[in-house]
């Protein structure tokens, strides 16, 4: 994630928080995070989330990108927030957490299962005794990418400064590989000018990721299928483990 420009551009970035703003999974995580007194946010993004977790609670925030932490440091409530440059891949600070989150699909940018087992590590390492963790991942089975075309994805995204932007993406599935290659566009009509992003994520099965996580040393209590608390089946659109460390 960190080369891709969508993250790591502030003229990109500036886009972020507009197209993602709080929802189902955001309402989930507040309710999820029940008496938590620590919170490791990994992949936290512009830390929209990060900042609502820290009221009476010690969060961290790590994130690779400077340019997304640049906003999140900002924001209101930021000052709360002890944020870190840090790969989900390596990443070790030495304290454990009574919460580790990695949502908005952050899981994945690790295109392998080798980046993917290190992640998964990587909150291992960081749960304290008796402590949980939970991330979302798409279905593959839903095919979700071939929603990701310009016709069905053209939108107008509201700009503090470029008023109305013109939004769409394109996507591409490597069947050999399984990742998906997805381009987003913003133009801003008032004087033509065009930000481009290329980005590639995997979409790994939840028969895979069963297997990863156990080998991680995590058990998993429950798997849903939505934000919305279903639990998961084949035909659902996400892939959401809740578990803690065996």
């Amino acid at each position: 994630m960190i080369d891709d420009r969508l993250y790591i551009d502030p003229e990109l970035v500036q886009f972020y928080d507009l197209e993602n703003e709080g929802g189902d999974d955001v309402d989930f995580i507040m309710r999820f995070v029940g008496d938590a007194k620590s919170v490791l946010d990994l992949g936290c993004g512009t830390g929209a989330l990060t900042a609502m977790l820290a009221p009476g609670r010690a969060v961290t925030g790590a994130d690779p990108a400077p340019a997304m932490l640049d906003v999140a440091r900002k924001r209101p409530g930021g000052d709360r927030v002890e944020w870190v440059g840090g790969d989900a891949r390596s990443l070790r600070l030495g304290k454990s957490f009574d919460l580790v989150i990695l949502t908005g699909h952050a899981f994945q940018v690790f295109l392998t299962a080798e980046e993917q087992r290190a992640v998964l590590d990587t909150i291992a390492a960081h749960l304290a005794p008796g402590g949980r963790f939970i991330f979302d991942s798409r279905n593959p089975r839903a095919r979700e990418w071939l929603e990701w075309g310009p016709d069905d994805s053209r939108r107008t995204v509201a700009h503090p400064t470029f008023g109305a932007v013109e939004a769409w993406n394109d996507a591409v599935r490597d069947e050999a590989t399984g990742i998906v290659t997805y381009d987003t566009f913003y133009r801003v009509p008032a004087d033509g000018r065009l930000f481009h992003a290329q980005s590639r994520i995997a979409f790994p099965a939840q028969e895979a990721l069963a297997e990863m996580i156990a080998a991680a040393g995590l058990v998993v209590d429950r798997w849903l299928g939505s934000w919305q608390g279903a639990p998961y089946a084949p035909d659902m659109g996400e892939i959401i483990p809740i578990g803690r460390r065996g």
